[in-house]
């Protein structure tokens, strides 16, 4: 694929000035995120989250952001998933918000903590009957023989619920990643990328700017 390699897009952004952003990069988080949903992006919440098993393996995957608070950025899944059990194993992470069409990016780094119950239980009970059948459904990251297996699992668990208030099941729930290094880029002419960093440390937090 030798197009590959000619596929260029010239960033014609404004300026990101260190000076006016804030000192507590959870603000400006918030603000680009409110000017995402502004610009009409398609699921501005979708992030990437990566993680690593204990042997430093990585993977990968876009989850949906469910929310941002001052402590950080909160997701939910199966426990028992891939990611789920790499967290509980090593709870060093990262997020990316790969906004492309507004020539930004934000990247995270941080630790995760599993939500208390009752945080995970007040989501959940808001949650779609069908999603709710679909947390109990899926053994999520197990291998499968096929669909029809899935859609049996579905049935049987339609089922059982019938009738009856869909509990959380104790192996789905949230985290909360609590971040220690936030970075915001914004795309600039000739590659001259601005990047803005935010490390957490005792007294706060310090911002920097990287050379792109």
């Amino acid at each position: 694929m030798d197009e590959l390699s000619r596929m260029r897009q010239e960033y014609e952004a404004d300026i990101l000035d260190e000076g006016l952003m804030a000192a507590d990069p959870l603000e400006t988080f918030t603000e680009w995120m409110y000017d995402a949903i502004a610009f009409g992006l398609k699921e501005p919440n979708a992030m990437t989250v990566a993680t690593a098993s204990l042997e430093g393996k990585p993977s990968a995957r876009v989850v949906l952001l469910k929310e941002a608070t001052v402590d950080g950025f909160v997701f939910f899944t199966n426990y028992l998933s891939r990611k789920g059990m790499e967290l509980f194993a090593n709870p060093h992470a990262a997020l990316v918000f790969d906004w492309h069409d507004m020539a930004r990016q934000v990247r995270v780094e941080g630790r995760a903590e599993k939500l208390p119950a009752e945080a995970s239980d007040a989501y959940f009970d808001g949650r779609p009957a069908n999603a709710k059948i679909g947390a109990w459904t899926s053994p999520q990251s197990k291998i499968v023989k096929n669909r029809a297996e899935i859609e049996q699992l579905q049935w049987e668990m339609t089922q059982r619920f019938a009738g009856r208030k869909v509990e959380r099941p104790s192996h789905w729930g949230g985290f909360l990643i609590r971040p220690t290094v936030m970075e915001f880029w914004q795309g600039r002419p000739d590659r001259l990328h601005d990047r803005i960093v935010y490390y957490k440390t005792e007294e706060g937090w310090s911002k920097h700017r990287l050379a792109p």
